[in-house]
């Protein structure tokens, strides 16, 4: 029985589109970005330690609104920052911007173990040949 000044919170739930969007994301990350910094070995490893795949031992995401949100904009957030990694400008602010959104996906339960060094320092796998790279079209010719 609710007491007098006890206070209900309503909370909503995520959307579809907005869980399909992170899966997207996720996949964008392992077919675009990975390969641009990693031999397919590295992204193996990364796929079997299910990086970016919630751990449901520590997940504290609880599929709402708000935190579909904070998901989704924190993995945005590392996509563009690792785009623009190798043109060596703003590498504070991409550094500083690149952990507090790892550290937000891990906080909820999309476990992420890279830090921002390996990507720096990583050999660039441009014009490499790799099995995670999207093809850019359906069809053999």
């Amino acid at each position: 029985m609710k007491e007098k000044g006890d206070k209900m919170k309503v909370v909503v739930a995520s959307t579809n589109e907005q869980e399909h969007h992170i899966s997207e994301l996720v996949d964008q990350l392992y077919t675009e970005i990975f390969p641009k910094f990693f031999p397919d070995e590295k992204i193996v490893e990364l796929k079997k330690l299910n990086v970016l795949q919630p751990q449901a031992s520590d997940q504290i995401y609880n599929a709402t609104l708000k935190d579909a949100f904070q998901i989704i904009s924190s993995l945005q957030a590392l996509i563009a920052v690792l785009d623009l990694l190798h043109e060596n400008k703003h590498e504070n602010e991409y550094k500083e911007m690149f952990e507090r959104n790892t550290q937000n996906l891990n906080d909820y339960g999309y476990f992420f173990p890279l830090t921002f060094s390996e990507f720096k320092e990583a050999d660039c796998q441009k014009g490499q040949f790799s099995q995670f790279i999207r093809p850019a079209n359906q069809y053999m010719i």
